[in-house]
């Protein structure tokens, strides 16, 4: 299944472009949270000290792992799919303290030295089951290290394990992945139930311009001790 998924990302990644040379400010680089543009608070939702260790959960084509290693943090990056690594590779070549990895997040997880911050951007903590996710991100994150993500708010009524339907290509089936959506005010609950605290689940309005109004959920909670 996890060749099946690392597939489908491939897919999916060759749809996305790369990230803008510049932002609405001209910076380089830059964090976000959000699915719009220009929009949502940035990295000092991470809390991270000087050169702090931190790990990017789907990291993707790399955009706010480079916006982070040009900060001087040592930024690690693991993504599923190889063709999103590529991009990145291509995108960011030689960012010093930027490294990447392909696997699965939470085998990575498992095995990795300590975080000061571990976040995820629509990423691997959106598609993993919490019940495993939260206590191996907890357990690698180190006294007073944050861990916070962002996803989709769940739809009313639509709560726990829900299936996402990625492109493979025109002759072939989407692959089907599973997401864990619940409310925003589920969120602390279940960080608390596993360890966390400092717990904050907000939902992030859609900028105001344009039609969409889908918001961000972004989720934020603390080592403690």
């Amino acid at each position: 299944m996890t060749d099946t998924c690392a597939a489908a990302w491939d897919t999916y990644s060759k749809g996305q472009a790369q990230r803008r040379k510049t932002n609405a400010r001209g910076e380089t680089t830059w964090f976000n949270w959000t699915q719009y543009p220009d929009h949502g608070p940035g990295a000092e939702q991470l809390s991270l000290p000087p050169g702090g260790r931190v790990l990017d959960l789907g990291c993707g084509s790399g955009g706010n792992l480079a916006h982070l290693a040009m900060l001087g943090m040592h930024a690690v990056g693991v993504d599923l799919s190889p063709a999103q690594l590529a991009k990145a590779r291509e995108r960011w070549p030689g960012v010093e303290g930027m490294e990447l990895h392909q696997g699965d997040a939470l085998d990575f997880l498992v095995a990795a030295e300590p975080f000061d911050a571990i976040y995820s951007v629509f990423g691997a903590a959106y598609f993993t089951d919490p019940a495993f996710m939260l206590p191996t991100v907890l357990a690698t994150l180190r006294p007073g290290g944050v861990f916070a993500m962002s996803q989709q708010p769940a739809v009313e009524g639509c709560y726990g394990c829900q299936a996402s339907y990625i492109p493979r290509g025109p002759d072939e089936d989407p692959a089907v992945v599973r997401r864990w959506d619940y409310p925003a005010e589920t969120w602390p609950r279940l960080l608390r139930e596993f360890g966390f605290g400092g717990c904050t689940a907000t939902v992030l309005p859609a900028p105001a311009e344009g039609k969409r109004k889908i918001g961000t959920l972004l989720i934020r909670a603390v080592r403690e001790g």
